[in-house]
Parts: C-alpha cells; sequence; structure tokens
C-alpha cells in the first residue's frame, strides 16, 4: 500500500505544479483561484498518510515527488517563460512546506491520525502559499493580484485538505473488521 500512497502523492503535487499558472477568478471578487490548489490540497493530507508506513517513507515520497516534479516540469513547461522560476519556488515552498508538516505531524504521534493531519495542515498550507505566491509571482504580478492568490488559495487548500483528511480517516479507518488509523 506505500506504493498506492506515494503514487497519489507524488501525481497529485505533479498535476498541482503542471497547472500551477492557470487560474480561475473567483466571483464576486473573492480571489484568483489557482488550478494547481485544487490537486495541491490534497498533497499535506496524502502525505500525512504516508506516516503509517513509517517516517522513512515520508521523507521517500518527499524526495520522489520533487526530483519527479522537477524533471518533469523542465521537460513539460518548455514553453512557459518563467519555468525556472516557478520550478524553484516550488521545489522551495514543497520542500519547506512539506517538512515542517512532517516534523509538526511526527511531534504529534500521542495524538490521534486526524488531529495531527488538520495540525499539521494549519501551518503547512499558509507555509506553502504564501511562500510558493511569493518566489513564483512576485514582481511578475500585483500586490493584489497575489494576496488574491493566497486569499482563495488558503481557503481551498484547507477545505480540500479537510475534507480528504475526513474521508481517509472515516474511509480507512476500518477495513475488513481491522482498525487501519487510530482514532
Amino acid at each position: 500500500m506505500v506504493f498506492v500512497w506515494t503514487a497519489f502523492y507524488v501525481l497529485a503535487v505533479l498535476l498541482a505544479n503542471l497547472t500551477l499558472n492557470h487560474f480561475i477568478p473567483l466571483p464576486g471578487g473573492f480571489g484568483l483561484l489557482s488550478v494547481g490548489t485544487l490537486f495541491f490540497g490534497a498533497v499535506f493530507t496524502l502525505r500525512d498518510r504516508l506516516h503509517v508506513f513509517g517516517l522513512k517513507s515520508v521523507y521517500i515520497a518527499i524526495a520522489l515527488a520533487l526530483l519527479v516534479n522537477a524533471t518533469a516540469g523542465w521537460f513539460l513547461m518548455v514553453d512557459e517563460p518563467n519555468r525556472m522560476r516557478f520550478l524553484t519556488a516550488s521545489f522551495i515552498a514543497i520542500l519547506a512546506s512539506e517538512l515542517t508538516d512532517t516534523m509538526i505531524f511526527h511531534k504529534m504521534m500521542q495524538r490521534t491520525w486526524l488531529t495531527r493531519a488538520l495540525t499539521s495542515n494549519a501551518v503547512s498550507i499558509p507555509l506553502d502559499t504564501i511562500l510558493f505566491t511569493l518566489l513564483a509571482f512576485y514582481g511578475i504580478m500585483s500586490w493584489n493580484e497575489m494576496t488574491q492568490i493566497v486569499y482563495a488559495d488558503l481557503i481551498f487548500k484547507a477545505v480540500i485538505a479537510t475534507v480528504v483528511a475526513l474521508a481517509v480517516h472515516f474511509g480507512l479507518k476500518k477495513r475488513n473488521g481491522a482498525v487501519e488509523l487510530a482514532a
């Protein structure tokens, strides 16, 4: 199962980064939503799920996601004039937020899986969003546009991460009568 969860995690990171510079304007001026957020919202919880396989599995998944993302992005974003900037911003934001999330999640091992996932996401989602937005778009977009991106991305990442965490927690809590995740 570690391979399946790692594949979902790496794929979510890749899809998020391949769509990071496409935006959906939200109605009523509530912000610009990066299409990548729709995928990246699940990333934190998918990585949190890997903790049941051990810390080594988590670090391998993060390294694999960074490697696949950088390699695929290099070849698939050839027409993007800001390719190197976006790849660097993504690499730094993922590394910082995922390692922070992992550290918080791991230090809370005495708590339930759901509590650890939601708490670590509450720190890593804003870190990732603000760091990536500033590194990727500072000087390319206005402060107003970047603020709209941060606002929309924070809301959508948090909602998606929470929904995925709840689905994982309650959907995988019991399988074949055996508890998979401690409640």
